[in-house]
């Protein structure tokens, strides 16, 4: 298990111990969204979960929902001691554990979005970046993970890498750049002067290499919960 997963795992188990929570039989479901009910009806097609290539899956606690992204997704009842004991030895469960989380930081009022944007909601969110970007002193921006708004914004404004997990686009012209293997993650990281990494990087336990002297944006709401208590920069500004 990587460093920040496990620092989030050990925050959650003292705000889950600090109010007891884990000794109430706390009803906790979590399913996979089809696309429509996590993003609605977007103008473009080409977001991963409407590809099929990931899917969200949504918690719900005590009617507060949290939701988190993976390739790797179940169903599940149980109470949040269960949740948090489970083994991350799977994308599955860690994208359990971190949709429940939300949905508990949520409930607490931690965190205030916890819910993918829906609708044309992505190309609305693309037109804060900069704002977000603006407080960096940088001209090379390395992205990690493919999210084909963002990547539009940013490619007409810097200079610009990006690398993604999915075959289907390594190799691929997207934006006018080349898709590059997340193998490269490590020169692009050395290259850049800020990287905008998917949040996505919790749920697969990568997010360990993506730490260092570069300044980091995570952006999604599946690591909302996270970035809060993590104290990680995050953009997601129309998370719901």
């Amino acid at each position: 298990m990587g460093i920040l997963l496990n620092r989030f795992i050990k925050e959650m188990r003292e705000i889950i111990s600090k109010y007891s929570l884990g000794n109430e039989m706390v009803s906790v479901y979590a399913r996979p969204l089809t696309p429509k009910e996590a993003i609605g009806k977007p103008t473009h097609d080409d977001y991963p979960l409407l590809k099929g290539k990931e899917r969200m899956m949504q918690a719900v606690l005590q009617n507060v929902k949290g939701q988190a992204y993976s390739d790797h997704t179940g169903n599940f009842s149980g109470s949040l001691s269960q949740v948090i004991n489970l083994p991350m030895d799977s994308n599955y469960h860690r994208a359990l554990l971190i949709a429940t989380t939300n949905a508990v930081l949520r409930k607490m009022g931690i965190i205030k979005k916890s819910c993918h944007c829906k609708d044309d909601d992505p190309v609305m969110c693309a037109t804060y970046l900069m704002d977000t970007l603006l407080t960096f002193a940088h001209k090379r921006i390395g992205m990690i993970g493919h999210q084909p708004r963002l990547l539009e914004e940013i490619s007409r404004n810097f200079e610009v890498r990006i690398c993604d997990r999915d075959p289907e686009n390594i190799g691929t012209i997207k934006s006018g750049l080349m898709v590059e293997d997340s193998s490269v993650y490590e020169d692009i990281k050395k290259w850049a002067d800020l990287v905008l990494a998917t949040g996505t990087t919790l749920v697969n336990d990568t997010i360990d290499n993506l730490t260092g002297d570069v300044p980091i944006i995570f952006y999604g709401i599946t690591i909302s919960g996270a970035a809060k208590l993590l104290n990680l920069n995050h953009f997601c500004p129309l998370g719901r």
